[in-house]
């Protein structure tokens, strides 16, 4: 989806006056919805990815923040490692960066550190977490 078309969709559900949370209970990715239906932390660890969480509501991205914590990276690349990283392993704010490992063991290292894990064969830009790098420009890439 393109950032015109979000901002359409999120404009819509925006409650005038209502500065606690300004959309509504709207959600940039389900494991966040799922987790907010359950009085749950999201399990994906998307509260690393910043510029998803400003449309929460706020007792949900409270509820993430405390639930939050940087993995070790000694355990991470160990565990990395076991199921089959190859090459550079890194730890950012945002994710664990690795390469060789397909979705299965990339969900297993994620839900397991409540941290998100790249591929970085498939990497996921500022303000492009689940936006394709191929189709629509948006405001932070523009069309050539």
């Amino acid at each position: 989806m393109s950032e015109q078309d979000e901002q359409r969709i999120l404009e819509h559900f925006r409650q005038p006056g209502d500065r606690a949370a300004p959309w509504g209970t709207l959600f940039r990715r389900t494991s966040c919805a799922v987790a907010y239906a359950h009085g749950e932390p999201d399990c994906n660890g998307h509260y690393g990815i910043r510029e998803l969480c400003p449309i929460c509501p706020v007792s949900q991205l409270n509820l993430c923040a405390s639930a939050w914590r940087a993995p070790n990276m000694a355990e991470v690349a160990e565990d990395a490692r076991r199921l089959g990283a190859i090459g550079a392993i890194e730890l950012t704010d945002r994710a664990i960066m690795v390469k060789g490992l397909d979705e299965p063991p990339r969900y297993h290292l994620r839900h397991g550190y409540g941290h998100q894990v790249h591929d970085r064969s498939k990497p996921h830009h500022h303000r492009r977490h689940g936006r394709a790098d191929i189709g629509r420009p948006t405001e932070e890439t523009p069309a050539p």
